[in-house]
């Protein structure tokens, strides 16, 4: 999957009304990610991503962010994509939902290992998708 159809995805699934709101939601899903996951497991998601996307993970290791697996919840999780994305935390975690199912589309599996690095608290946010119901 290229950047473009990645990025259209996004748009479509989360219903957003620009390319650029799906640029930002991508970005504060996958940076929020990176700071959450190891480092080796941020880096081999990348390789899978478009270079552009993927970047966003990478992105962290130069912030300090990837590499310690910083240990943080779903509320948390939720605030920083809210955050960074500039969204109402409802917003977040449905648009975060919508970049992990995209995501797990252009990796091909990969996403599956990097939930398996997470705590069950936030696995429903991959599990969910754009159109199944969120269970906790």
């Amino acid at each position: 999957m290229d950047h473009d159809h990645f990025i259209g995805q996004v748009q479509a699934r989360a219903q957003l009304p620009s390319r650029g709101d799906a640029e930002g939601l991508t970005r504060a899903t996958l940076e929020t990610l990176g700071e959450r996951i190891p480092e080796q497991v941020a880096i081999h998601l990348a390789d899978q991503l478009p270079l552009e996307i993927g970047e966003h993970l990478r992105r962290t290791v130069t912030m300090g962010g990837v590499g310690t697996g910083e240990r943080f919840g779903m509320d948390e999780f939720v605030r920083r994509v809210s955050d960074r994305g500039h969204l109402a935390e409802p917003n977040a975690v449905y648009g975060a939902r919508v970049v992990f199912e995209v995501t797990g589309e252009a990796t091909q599996g990969v996403l599956d290992k990097v939930r398996d690095t997470l705590p069950a608290e936030l696995r429903p946010l991959i599990d969910a998708g754009s159109k199944g119901e969120m269970r906790t």
